[in-house]
């Protein structure tokens, strides 16, 4: 299973890290992704990251959002900043094999519970 944590409130311009761990997986072996989904919308890409470390992004994200990844403590990050109010969703973490690393994160096969990230 996937743990995501490091979600909460904060207030608009400012920034958080979300962590996934994953102590069944090998994150140097699979494609790692986050999405996020806000209340009554679709569920929405941010980025990925391969198991060479190769990252993509929504354009929308890559300004504000960077993932990163701790192979050695099999932990996936995103670094979040310049939060907005529309940030405001929950945040999920997801993994796949990596041939998923074309598509898009929300489709991987395991995925977390989530976190909840909140900005006013």
């Amino acid at each position: 299973q996937l743990v995501e944590s490091g979600g909460g409130s904060v207030q608009a311009g400012g920034s958080l890290r979300l962590s996934c761990a994953a102590p069944g997986y090998r994150y140097d072996t699979y494609c790692m992704g986050w999405f996020r989904q806000a209340p009554g919308k679709a569920r929405e890409g941010i980025a990925v990251i391969d198991s060479d470390g190769d990252t993509a992004y929504a354009e929308s994200m890559k300004d504000r959002f960077t993932i990163s990844k701790d192979n050695a403590k099999n932990t996936l990050y995103l670094q979040m900043s310049s939060l907005k109010p529309e940030d405001t969703a929950m945040y999920y973490c997801a993994a796949d094999r990596p041939w998923a690393c074309s598509g898009p994160p929300e489709t991987y096969d395991i995925r977390g519970q989530g976190t909840q990230v909140t900005v006013s």
